[in-house]
């Protein structure tokens, strides 16, 4: 089996998206994947709900009842490493993470964010776009490194900026984008996977 773990901080708006594809799309039928596990370092993350009423086990990593971020990590990457992940997915966790852990997961773990890579890396994306002046916006999906929003570009997708956008319409239509090219990503390394085994 191809374990994929969604970690998330919030709502899981894009873990939604990738497990509605994947029950869509049949991927434990299709590629022999599934996604064994949603783990948060927030436990009144609402996405923890939703994934819990999917039928999907679900953990919670504090942050804060670790002295540093090194703790953090080996308890998380312990809680992880559980359900031997092929792929570890990023969907709105809110954590930097360590150089080790990073290492631990080196090219099998992914991220999105909020803006076309390799404009805008941080935080406050869509507000520095707009005071940029910026006629298109978008999101990337890439591959985490050590270094911050610098992995591999594997999908992106682009959308109009318009005279009347403030920070968070334009949030939400970037959003929209997410939804589709994070899920479409992950199948894509999917297909590759099952076709080279």
């Amino acid at each position: 089996m191809f374990s994929i773990v969604i970690l998330i901080s919030g709502s899981g708006s894009n873990m939604q998206a990738i497990v509605q594809a994947a029950q869509a799309r049949q991927w434990q039928a299709r590629y022999g994947a599934k996604i064994t596990a949603v783990i948060s370092n927030k436990a009144n993350a609402k996405g923890l709900i939703w994934a819990h009423e999917q039928g999907i086990p679900t953990e919670v990593v504090d942050h804060t009842a670790y002295a540093s971020r090194a703790l953090f990590d080996a308890a998380l990457q312990a809680a992880m490493d559980a359900y031997k992940p092929q792929l570890v997915v990023l969907a709105g966790f809110m954590r930097i993470l360590g150089a080790d852990f990073v290492q631990h997961y080196a090219g099998r773990m992914l991220n999105i964010h909020p803006s076309l890579l390799p404009a805008f890396t941080g935080l406050h994306t869509h507000q520095r776009a707009l005071d940029a002046g910026c006629r298109f916006a978008g999101a990337t999906v890439h591959r985490v490194t050590p270094l911050l929003d610098a992995g591999e570009i594997l999908a992106q997708a682009v959308v109009p900026v318009l005279n009347n956008d403030n920070e968070s319409t334009l949030a939400a239509r970037v959003l929209t984008q997410e939804h589709i090219i994070y899920p479409a990503a992950i199948e894509k390394i999917l297909l590759c996977t099952h076709n080279n085994s």
